[in-house]
């Protein structure tokens, strides 16, 4: 019952936490590992046990699934310079470099264990990055080319991770051939099994009828992708994202409701299971820091040198790289020492730092009390703190402001929309529709687009009829929502009638909110019904 009651308890300080970070304009996952490491030195408050073993495969496959719903084949096809660049080489020379460090700064230290410590401390969490740069409005070609290198690095360290073991347990050798077989087979196994993973979903949910159920599976598959990837010794990381990537491209079969109804079911799994994932990092403090002992000062000081290693490798890496390819094409980043300078900031460890070092057995690794030190310190050092300093960073480099390549590209693609909307009206009205159907059209489109040219030259233009669209709007909005919200408290007093069925009333309810989001309105929490005159 104690440890229902810290999930219980991490669920809803979660929620409490996402509402003052939002008013705090500060990101919620660094608040709510400072809060969950506080509260566990509080007495009283119980201990959560987690097997080591289970901490990957039950938080990762969901998060890297909501967070590769987000991306497509055609992304990974036009970032493989950033999945070869960041994704794989920068890994390998973080974990080389972190590695040497801790061999050299760790006493008793082997080879193995050093590897194993630089493994975990390599890769930046795509979870930790996603979580706290979503309220510090980065752009979306920066936020995009974290999350691909994300989505890859963790499998390049889970691969040196397991080669550490495997010398450390089994006493095999460093093998250059051997090492490239193992890695070739980690990928090739985690496509396979992801791509027919992700096929038969497919199948799957076409074959269903139930919204409910098809979001259902979209959570169970996650989980079943990672543990047959994992038992075939492939990757369960790239499996969870292949088969999430080819999934998300089969949206076409999927009917808007159910769209609907997948992403508000995908961004509630997404933030509870990333404050439980951010919470577990908090609550571990105690229990590494007890068996620290008298050491934990120079282990913390360790940790700092690694920590700085790790960002100073990435720092190089990041500007080094821009300085030697240079200008990049149009659309892509680091393109300015703002962006390099930003993505440096953003390489935060996460949950696979401190997953990695807590599955190190204690007999084989007696240096696992240390790693735990350094691990803990280098998230402090690469996620809370960066983390509670990046919207300030944003605003310091003026990343936000002005017009960016996303602006022109939402324009040009709304602008599509509409040439596509206006040609089935044309149809429409030679066979027979009466010509207010375009017309109607014209001013649904038309008024927020206005007419796409090639050169951008419509900035100004799309500003001023979106504000006086937004003007039209406001007028008859406010009628429009006190409407439905009479209507959803209508529906609501009924449900404590006598002779109506609940279930009706549901039915009728999802009609008013289906309706209050396709019209944009402001009225989409249900209105309460006022008390009855007694």
């Amino acid at each position: 019952m104690e440890a229902l009651a810290v999930v219980v308890a991490l669920l809803l300080l979660t929620v409490v936490v996402v509402g003052v970070g939002d008013r705090l304009g500060l990101p919620w996952p660094a608040l709510l590992t400072i809060i969950a490491a506080a509260a566990v030195f509080v007495p009283n408050v119980p201990e959560f046990e987690l097997d080591n073993e289970l901490i990957l495969p039950l938080f990762l496959p969901p998060l890297l699934w909501a967070l590769a719903r987000r991306t497509s084949w055609v992304m990974f096809k036009e970032r493989w310079r950033t999945i070869l660049g960041f994704s794989v080489l920068l890994t390998v020379v973080t974990v080389v470099a972190v590695a040497w460090t801790s061999w050299l700064l760790v006493p008793g230290a082997t080879v193995a264990a050093a590897i194993a410590i630089g493994a975990a401390v390599a890769p930046p969490d795509p979870v930790a990055v996603d979580a706290v740069a979503e309220h510090a409005s980065i752009p979306r070609r920066l936020t995009s080319l974290l999350h691909t290198e994300g989505l890859f690095n963790d499998a390049v360290a889970l691969v040196a991770f397991q080669l550490a073991l495997a010398i450390t347990l089994q006493g095999e050798t460093l093998e250059p051939l051997a090492i490239l077989q193992t890695f070739s087979w980690t990928v090739v196994a985690a496509l396979a099994v992801g791509l027919g993973a992700g096929w038969l979903a497919a199948r799957v949910i076409r074959w269903l009828t139930s919204p409910v159920a098809r979001s259902a599976l979209t959570l169970v598959v996650p989980f079943a992708v990672y543990m047959i990837a994992e038992e075939v010794h492939g990757s369960g990381v790239i499996a969870v994202v292949v088969g999430a990537v080819y999934l998300s491209g089969r949206n076409d079969e999927i009917e808007a409701q159910d769209r609907l109804t997948s992403t508000a079911f995908w961004h509630v799994i997404e933030l509870l299971v990333t404050g439980l994932a951010f919470g577990l990092i908090g609550l571990e403090f105690r229990e590494i820091i007890d068996h620290a002992g008298s050491d934990l000062g120079l282990m913390v000081l360790h940790g700092l040198v690694v920590a700085g290693v790790a960002i100073a490798v990435r720092v190089v890496w990041v500007f080094g790289g821009q300085w030697l390819i240079g200008k990049k094409p149009h659309g892509q980043a680091p393109r300015t020492w703002q962006e390099s300078l930003l993505i440096s900031w953003c390489g935060m460890r996460g949950l696979v730092t401190l997953a990695l070092v807590l599955a190190l057995p204690a007999a084989e690794f007696p240096v696992r009390a240390e790693a735990l030190v350094i691990a803990v310190v280098v998230l402090v050092v690469t996620m809370v703190l960066p983390g509670l300093a990046l919207p300030w960073l944003v605003r310091r480099l003026h990343l936000g402001s002005g017009e960016s390549p996303e602006d022109a590209q939402e324009r040009a693609l709304i602008a599509r929309a509409q040439r596509a909307a206006f040609a089935v009206a044309r149809e429409a009205i030679a066979a027979g529709a009466p010509p207010e159907v375009l017309e109607s059209l014209a001013q649904r489109f038309g008024d927020v687009v206005g007419t796409s040219d090639d050169d951008g030259s419509l900035a100004a233009e799309y500003a001023e009829r979106a504000e006086a669209m937004r003007d039209r709007l406001r007028q008859y909005a406010g009628l429009r929502d006190a409407a439905l919200a009479a209507a959803t408290a209508e529906v609501l007093r009924a449900r404590n009638e006598p002779g109506v069925d609940p279930h009706v009333v549901d039915v009728v309810l999802a009609d008013l909110d289906r309706m209050a989001v396709g019209h944009g309105s402001r009225n989409r929490k249900p209105a309460l019904p006022p008390t009855p005159a007694t």
